[in-house]
């Protein structure tokens, strides 16, 4: 998905007074461009670069692309204040977003970007809306605008010097998504961790169709309690002073 997908979210969030930055990752911009030269590296070059020119960013991923922000988030500390997690896979050092998926399905999907010429194929628009709280004109908007993902960045490892638990971030569970209530068991186990919270939204796998509202409610809410926390912090005698800002990139 390209940036057009959160247009919603960004101009709700706007209205809140927030300054938004969507990214639309390479390969994701137009139909039929190579993509045979995109990996993980070029997806984290296109939020870094936006993240580059900001400071004290919350950075909002989706899906796949939890990968690049994680990447981003541990390149960049001092600017990624925190990260939300939007029913995104969520990054392993050394690990893909493909190796997410158990067998016989890794392989599945591996096969598929092959037979596809290096792409992950979009799924259709049944398939998008099965049990996820679209109507089937959103279902449709949705698949009429999806490219086939660059398979490159699906596949290559990250690498990371931290573990993602030691990270301050927020995971949101889109409910429908889950409908016998168990999370990936990598997911499940961040809950232990002192800096993740977690905040659930009773809607499909896409929020930013089904639930723009809703997304931008809680996406403010985040952004004031980590400004709260910023803000504490720079008080303290012994923290650099920081000061609360509103950023909140982007990665579809």
């Amino acid at each position: 998905m390209g940036s057009w997908v959160w247009e919603g979210v960004a101009e709700g969030l706007r209205a809140r007074g927030h300054s938004v930055h969507p990214v639309t990752l390479s390969g994701l911009a137009e139909f039929g461009a190579d993509v045979s030269e995109i990996g993980i590296e070029r997806h984290v070059e296109d939020v870094a670069s936006v993240v580059g020119a900001l400071d004290q960013v919350i950075l909002v991923s989706h899906s796949t692309s939890g990968l690049v922000a994680g990447v981003v988030a541990d390149r960049s500390p001092d600017r990624v204040v925190h990260s939300v997690y939007v029913e995104a896979f969520v990054p392993h050092d050394g690990r893909s977003a493909i190796d997410a998926f158990g067998e016989p399905l890794r392989t599945a999907e591996l096969r598929l970007i092959e037979e596809h010429e290096g792409r992950w194929p979009t799924p259709d628009a049944e398939a998008v809306a099965d049990g996820q709280g679209l109507t089937s004109e959103q279902a449709k908007w949705l698949t009429d605008r999806l490219i086939d993902h660059p398979g490159r960045p699906l596949t290559e490892p990250i690498r990371l010097t931290r573990p993602v638990a030691e990270r301050r971030a927020t995971y949101v569970v889109c409910g429908l998504e889950h409908f016998d209530g168990r999370l990936p068991a990598d997911v499940e186990r961040l809950r232990s961790s002192p800096t993740w919270r977690f905040r659930t939204l009773d809607t499909g796998i896409w929020p930013m169709v089904s639930a723009p509202g809703e997304l931008v409610a809680l996406l403010d809410e985040v952004g004031a309690e980590v400004a709260a926390e910023v803000a504490a912090e720079a008080d303290r005698p012994d923290a650099a002073r920081r000061e609360p800002e509103g950023d909140h990139p982007t990665t579809p």
